[in-house]
């Protein structure tokens, strides 16, 4: 498979799980301001998870670019990332429709360290596939961007057990660290 057909699938898996997304979100029945207020949890939800899935295929579309060629264990990790960001939006609707409760954001959390890992694997399935000493790894480097969120969504976990709040604000920093695509992977020489 060609890393192009990897891409179109990619695109593809991640387009109809933001549709997913916001399928989830429900029309008010009443035409008030409201109604429509009470859905503020659940919006702010779709929020958080529409920029994080956007962060994924922009940052997985950058990075493919900056690669020759895949293997079948790339295409195995690259489905493993899939699958967790699949879930997003079965956690990322059960911490709307309940307001932000511990074991929801908990739960998110889990699919948002899960992906990070997954993420991680995919990141070194490539240096594998491409070489210690290649370009990939040389524009990769030490990667600590890409160690953070591990450390950071591990927190957020724990921390939800305390307060969701204090979580979902670890959640967020992390996708406001990487809503700047990751520079390592632009074209151009380095």
């Amino acid at each position: 498979m060609s890393k192009g057909r990897l891409e179109a699938f990619s695109d593809g898996v991640i387009a109809i799980i933001i549709t997913i997304m916001v399928l989830e979100m429900k029309v008010p029945h009443d035409a008030s301001l409201h109604a429509l207020s009470a859905l503020w949890p659940v919006f702010l939800s779709y929020i958080l998870s529409f920029i994080i899935v956007g962060i994924y295929w922009n940052n997985h579309h950058h990075m493919l670019h900056s690669v020759k060629h895949i293997t079948g264990g790339v295409l195995w990790c690259n489905l493993h990332l899939l699958f967790w960001l699949s879930l997003m939006p079965f956690a990322t609707g059960w911490m709307g429709e309940n307001h932000f409760a511990t074991l929801p954001v908990a739960l998110y959390g889990v699919v948002l360290l899960m992906a990070a890992v997954a993420y991680s694997l995919l990141v070194r399935a490539l240096v594998k596939c491409h070489g210690v000493d290649s370009e990939f790894a040389a524009r990769l480097g030490s990667d600590w961007k890409g160690k953070i969120p591990l450390i950071v969504y591990s927190a957020g976990i724990g921390l939800a057990f305390v307060s969701p709040w204090i979580a979902l604000a670890l959640y967020a920093a992390i996708a406001a660290m990487w809503f700047i695509p990751d520079t390592r992977f632009e074209p151009g020489p380095r």
